[in-house]
């Protein structure tokens, strides 16, 4: 059977971390630097795959050994790209005009290894119950909003704001599973393989 790779996780984010762990994958950690503007009148899903195969790229640079595995996620909002917010007041906006409605969440997942690059894109839609702004307070001054694309984490109380999903709930996390499966199967790493890795 064809040994696995080393793993490097092109990412900053614990909760890419703790997926990736929780799926039993020994990995190296490996910041990307790389620029996260994207040229005017891009597709939002095609914006969220660029910025991760370029953090790939970045990172396969400095490791070229390794299978680099990058993303990069997004919140799409009545046609505009929530990232993570910048201050208080901008947290606290964006979970006020979500209150209520749907949102999609865009994940752009890249796989490079072996001089190829494997990537895509996963969405996913969440609904929100309506929040109260006593609420959305209480959450943000808990620091909550930080550094999460749209101001909230579906992997803590941000739950509470969550009345439904449709996709992958990992993809809201920051790092759809079922994407990044395909794609590491595609680089030649099987289901099979990756189960009696994480099982060792």
């Amino acid at each position: 059977m064809k040994s696995m790779p080393q793993f490097i996780l092109a990412s900053a984010s614990p909760r890419r971390r703790a997926i990736l762990e929780n799926l039993g994958l020994t990995f190296e950690v490996l910041v990307s630097d790389a620029s996260e503007t994207h040229p005017e009148n891009t597709a939002p899903a095609d914006i969220v795959r660029i910025l991760a195969e370029r953090k790939a790229h970045f990172a396969a640079k400095m490791r070229p050994e390794g299978c680099i595995i990058a993303a990069d996620t997004m919140v799409l909002f009545e046609g505009r790209l929530l990232g993570k917010p910048k201050d208080r007041a901008e947290a606290f906006s964006m979970l006020k005009s979500l209150s209520g409605k749907c949102h999609t969440v865009l994940s752009g997942v890249c796989i490079e290894y072996g001089g190829k690059v494997y990537s895509g894109t996963a969405e996913t839609e969440v609904f929100f119950r309506e929040l109260s702004d006593a609420d959305i307070a209480s959450y943000v001054d808990a620091g909550l909003s930080d550094c999460k694309a749209g101001g909230y984490g579906i992997q803590d109380l941000g739950a509470y704001f969550v009345r439904e999903i449709r996709g992958d709930y990992y993809n809201v996390v920051g790092l759809p599973i079922n994407l990044l499966t395909d794609l590491l199967c595609r680089a030649g790493c099987s289901i099979s393989q990756l189960i009696s890795k994480g099982n060792a």
